[in-house]
């Protein structure tokens, strides 16, 4: 579409600092009314830091920002949205003890001095702005909404604010491609009644497919800013990281042990898992996948002591009978997870690198007389964060800082401090860029090949037939089928994930 070629937000030689840690040197951006423009740069290149000096999060330290072509000082969040940007972050922050509707208005019951709310009226104008991209009531209270569904309300909160100018930070990175359709849709009308939208996504294939321009950062510093239409994959690539990957997943295993790890059989959670059955061999890299709600997190919870199990037998090596009442028996039993939701359960965001990392086998670090002993600290947190390539200034390093890939590496370097046998990850690379998640993925490989069981909830597709040996699928609850092989496509996957029953190929 033909774009207003007056720039509507400019971003001029942008620096921010935070002590030593230089996010943005210079960086520069402009934003036009009527185009859907794509923030790119792998974790760490100054993409949340510029995302939030445009919603009033942050204040820069030096640089300009002009708002139709008057320079504009941004205070706050509240002064970025009266001036119309709105931000939808990556992270949750509803409020999950109220309803959907007053989590969808919340700005505007803020700004009303009215001693009463109607909520009739509450619910009519929520529910004309839910319809647009999906079912949810907006009486249900927030909390009890699964992460993909908070997300969806987050946008919608986003929608019902006077905007002209929209910040999306990884808005797919939970929904279902039904979802994902639904809002594409509603950002393309939206573009084309004149918004101006930012989008930051590390799915190549949406900004490909979503976005007009896109703006490459890399190391805090603009690298350049061009059509999308006159990029191929490879030149992506090569703007987001300065270098070519040859290989963003490493090979498959030619003949991984028939030794058991794990041994799944019957079992249910809740309603949410019925009748599942599956085993996990020494040395696999093993997929679970499906929609979600499809039950994959509930399962993974349920094997481990994260959640409720009501049915069904889970079996270790030689047959023996795993129940544990706890997380924490399952940890001691060589199994641990991680969660989904990294800054919820993942990390400590308030605490350093090296604390995290230790947290989780403190009695391994500790003295005869249970004090840290800090060397020791040091060494296994210098030895993972060298492995995982975890970059920071510091390992004293608070981990809130960090950019969200650094701080999934963080999280799974505290798992992997515990040289598990059996590893359950859920959503290992969501939010991650290309090059980290190229770096997970040969992580997870260098494991399997030392005889690590590992176990990997993923709703990307790519990655699902990338990286994994086997693959079960879920619709409802249930396995509808495991596929190996030349078996693992995306057709198969589709059909199982639809509740559409083929031939189980082991």
């Amino acid at each position: 579409m033909m774009l207003d070629t007056a720039p509507l937000l400019q971003i001029k030689n942008i620096s921010k600092s935070f002590g030593p840690i230089k996010p943005l040197i210079d960086a520069s951006f402009d934003l036009r009314a009527g185009e859907i423009h794509a923030l790119a740069g792998s974790n760490g290149a100054g993409k949340s830091t510029l995302m939030n000096i445009i919603s009033g999060v942050h204040k820069h330290n030096s640089g300009n920002i002009y708002l139709r072509g008057k320079p504009i000082e941004l205070k706050s969040p509240q002064d970025a949205i009266q001036r119309g940007i709105a931000h939808v972050h990556q992270e949750i922050v509803l409020c999950p003890d109220v309803s959907v509707a007053e989590n969808i208005l919340m700005t505007q019951i803020s700004s009303d001095y009215s001693f009463f709310i109607n909520y009739s009226k509450l619910k009519k104008k929520a529910l004309q702005t839910l319809r647009l991209i999906t079912d949810i009531s907006p009486e249900t209270i927030t909390g009890e909404l699964s992460i993909s569904k908070q997300q969806l309300v987050e946008i919608c909160r986003a929608l019902t604010m006077d905007c002209s100018i929209l910040i999306l930070d990884e808005p797919t990175s939970t929904l279902t491609q039904k979802e994902t359709l639904a809002l594409f849709k509603i950002l393309r009308q939206l573009r084309d009644r004149g918004m101006a939208i930012i989008y930051v996504s590390h799915r190549m294939s949406e900004i490909v497919d979503l976005c007009d321009r896109i703006t490459f950062l890399r190391d805090g510093q603009t690298i350049s800013t061009d059509n999308v239409i006159d990029l191929n994959s490879n030149e992506i690539v090569y703007k987001l990281i300065g270098r070519k990957i040859e290989a963003i997943y490493p090979r498959k295993s030619q003949s991984y042990s028939e030794d058991l790890l794990l041994k799944i059989e019957g079992l249910c959670s809740e309603g949410k898992v019925q009748n599942v059955s599956f085993e996990l061999k020494r040395g696999e890299i093993f997929g679970l996948t499906g929609l979600v709600g499809s039950g994959r997190s509930e399962l993974l919870q349920a094997i481990c002591g994260l959640g409720p199990r009501t049915g069904g037998a889970v079996h270790l090596p030689k047959g023996q009978a795993f129940e544990p009442k706890n997380y924490a028996e399952a940890v001691a039993a060589g199994m641990v997870c991680l969660p989904e939701s990294r800054k919820a359960n993942g990390v400590f965001l308030e605490l350093s690198i090296l604390s995290n990392i230790s947290s989780m086998n403190l009695s391994q670090i500790s003295s005869a007389y249970h004090f840290i002993d800090k060397r020791k600290e040091r060494d296994q947190a210098i030895a993972l964060g060298e492995r995982l390539r975890i970059k920071s200034a510091s390992l004293k390093q608070n981990v809130a800082v960090l950019s969200g890939g650094n701080q999934q590496k963080v999280a799974i370097a505290k798992v992997l401090s515990m040289n598990p046998n059996i590893l359950l990850l859920d959503e290992p690379t969501r939010g991650v860029d290309i090059s980290a998640k190229s770096e997970i993925h040969h992580l997870l490989r260098d494991l399997a090949d030392n005889g690590v069981g590992v176990l990997v909830v993923s709703s990307d597709l790519d990655e699902v037939i990338g990286l994994c040996d086997r693959v079960m699928v879920m619709f409802e609850g249930q396995k509808t089928g495991i596929l190996s092989g030349q078996d693992v496509t995306e057709g198969n996957i589709v059909k199982l994930a639809s509740g559409i029953t083929i031939k189980d190929v082991h």
